[in-house]
């Protein structure tokens, strides 16, 4: 009798995380839909590209909510099972809320490890190839910032002409080996400017050791020199924040050589560490939804979980958030925003499972 019990929580549960996950995923679809549409609504394109490119971008979008949609389709699950008498059913022949949250919370844990390993490199994929076609189509890209293996690169339009801007290391805000070319309106070159070093924290960059070149020669030579750029520190590192098109795969065999690659480490370890909390992250959620549903065996108006659940989701929504920009303001280490508010949550459930494993 317990594995039969077993299979129909373990197969019933696995039917209604699907069902919410396809209500999120055709929800998204709709509303991304429109989103792009606007953005190609004076570009010459057909109507399967917005359509094709909201599939597709989709998938990411969900694996961020996952944890909501676990918590979400908990609560339909053991609201459902409550309802209908099964629950009671269950509790006369000996199972425990124990045993069901553990089987639920376990389910969600698994669920987390096989989005990572499993559906995280594809999701990566399409993000990539994604972001590569907006780029395509985007009037943003008059200016672009590069990260690659020969370091960084910066184009900026000029108001008489273009300038470009390449550097093989940086180091906090410093960039070294910095050779910046002012080229023309017909990107024929003016002149080049070498520094050995450059400070970039502010729109003004100040150079360091500098030499200017002019067809070949050597004009001018100064310790000391500044340029005024659109860009600064901060601003190339938030462009560089959507580690969207990077999977857990990627950031577990080739952390170093993406550090090589210019990403920033720091934000690096934030997203492994965001990664590597999800599971942790759905068996809490799994655990909290238990907490609210199994406390009574009474029937109860779905419309209400609903709105506990949407006022549930908004309040770990925020905290988590807090906790993030408490990491990213250096009040907090980084690495340990992203576990507070599983840690939190975790020790809140402990006790809830505690007293819903005695009645």
């Amino acid at each position: 009798m317990n594995n039969i019990i077993f299979n129909y929580l373990f197969k019933n549960y696995l039917k209604s995380f699907f069902k919410v996950f396809l209500f999120f995923y055709s929800f998204g679809l709709i509303l991304n839909l429109f989103e792009e549409i606007e953005f190609f609504k004076n570009v010459e394109v057909s109507f399967y590209l917005p359509l094709f490119l909201t599939i597709i971008f989709v998938p990411s979008m969900l694996i961020n909510l996952l944890p909501f949609i676990i918590f979400v389709s908990s609560l339909k699950f053991l609201v459902d099972l409550r309802n209908n008498r099964d629950l009671l059913s269950m509790k006369i022949f000996g199972y425990s809320n124990f045993k069901i949250f553990i089987i639920l919370s376990l389910t969600s844990f698994l669920i987390g490890w096989m989005a990572l390993f499993l559906v995280n490199p594809l999701t990566s994929t399409m993000s990539k190839y994604y972001e590569k076609t907006k780029s395509i189509y985007s009037k943003d890209i008059d200016h672009l910032v590069s990260f690659n293996n020969n370091g960084l690169w910066i184009k900026e339009n000029l108001d008489q002409g273009y300038r470009i801007i390449t550097a093989n290391k940086y180091n906090n805000e410093n960039l070294n080996n910095v050779i910046i070319f002012n080229l023309d309106e017909n990107f024929i070159l003016r002149e080049k400017i070498y520094s050995e070093k450059a400070n970039i924290k502010e729109n003004n960059w100040i150079l360091k050791n500098v030499s200017i070149f002019k067809d070949n020669e050597t004009l001018e030579k100064m310790e000391t020199a500044s340029i005024t750029s659109i860009y600064t520190y901060d601003k190339i590192i938030s462009l560089f924040k959507n580690f969207e098109t990077l999977s857990f795969i990627d950031l577990l065999l080739n952390f170093k050589n993406l550090i090589n690659q210019g990403y920033n480490k720091i934000f690096l370890e934030q997203s492994l560490h965001s990664m590597l909390s999800m599971p942790f992250f759905l068996f809490i959620m799994s655990a909290l939804a238990c907490i609210m549903a199994l406390g009574t065996l009474k029937r109860s108006n779905n419309v209400k979980f609903i709105l506990i659940g949407i006022i549930t989701c908004v309040i770990i929504y925020y905290l988590k958030d807090l906790s993030i920009a408490l990491g990213q303001t250096n009040r907090i280490s980084l690495k340990l925003s992203n576990w507070i508010p599983i840690i939190s949550i975790g020790i809140f459930s402990l006790i809830g499972v505690l007293q819903i494993n005695e009645k």
